[in-house]
């Protein structure tokens, strides 16, 4: 199955369930939930430790992160990724699969995705369908906590696959790449508040929502529907291509959307908009309603 080829970007629930059932989950095969929530909204990690797939560890992105950035969830150093997936019994030689609990099917799962393959990881993959899925196909849960064995993970920051905000001020005038933005498409016209930023998106960007590539059900769309997608936006995947977001979380759905069709540089702008809105000359944030205002 296609799900099972291109890196095994993606994984099904049947195929991790007979995974579980068969006692692989160890040193060679991880599975880490990766949820988080708004902590009004839910609590990921109290969820987690109710209900979860056999085997699982929590992965916090809370806590793997660069905790001195004014900035949400940007990439730890290589050091400290490496001693917390090391703590999750994530060795270079196993199999990651990360999932996430979100009503959407997945939200979360393809920034941890990305950050594996960031840091040099090859065999991660996306639970397709992710939890809610999981859950509706009536495969098992468990409350019990695992304890994974202490492994040794060799981070190598990929450059390639990581933007910074001075290549993407560099890029508003070379064009060297493109941009694809992943926002609701109210927020990147800047017609409505982005989680009260004032909203809009980077000269020349092209908008498409990180939902377009999921189905009803919150599974991922097929490679031929997804490279419509791409193909009706005029975004060419034989050419350089760097995806953003408003915190470098859903722009990791453009980057695995892009996987999955065979396109496996993109890069991410980690600072995203969160960054751009606070660093970028006005004439660099292009918006409706400032237009409309002016």
């Amino acid at each position: 199955m296609a799900a099972q080829v291109l890196g095994r970007a993606l994984v099904t629930a049947k195929w991790l369930s007979e995974a579980v059932r068969a006692g692989r989950v160890g040193t060679s095969l991880r599975v880490l939930d990766a949820s988080w929530y708004p902590p009004q909204e839910r609590n990921a990690r109290q969820e987690f430790k109710e209900r979860h797939i056999p085997g699982a560890s929590f992965f916090d992105i809370e806590e793997c992160r660069d905790q001195s950035s004014p900035y949400d969830f940007m990439l730890p150093s290589e050091s400290h990724f490496a001693d917390y997936v090391g703590r999750l019994g994530v060795s270079n030689d196993t199999h990651v699969v990360v999932y996430d609990g979100d009503e959407l099917g997945t939200f979360y799962a393809p920034r941890a995705w990305w950050m594996f393959r960031a840091f040099g990881h090859k065999e991660v993959s996306v639970l397709n369908g992710g939890f809610k899925n999981w859950v509706k196909e009536g495969h098992p849960v468990t409350a019990e906590v695992s304890q994974p064995t202490q492994a040794v993970f060799k981070a190598k920051l990929n450059r390639a696959l990581l933007k910074t905000f001075e290549e993407m001020m560099q890029n508003v005038g070379s064009l060297q790449f493109q941009v694809v933005d992943s926002r609701p498409e109210g927020r990147f016209r800047g017609t409505e508040l982005d989680q009260g930023l004032e909203s809009g998106h980077i000269p020349g960007a092209v908008n498409i929502p990180f939902r377009s590539f999921l189905t009803e059900s919150g599974h991922e769309k097929s490679i031929e529907e997804i490279q419509q997608i791409f193909c009706e936006n005029k975004v060419d995947l034989s050419k350089p291509l760097t995806a953003t977001c408003r915190k470098g979380v859903t722009a990791c759905h453009i980057a695995l959307a892009a996987y999955l069709c065979g396109k496996h540089d993109v890069a991410v702008y980690d600072g995203s908009w969160s960054e751009w809105f606070h660093r970028a000359p006005p004439r660099y944030k292009v918006s409706e309603m400032k237009r409309n205002k002016a």
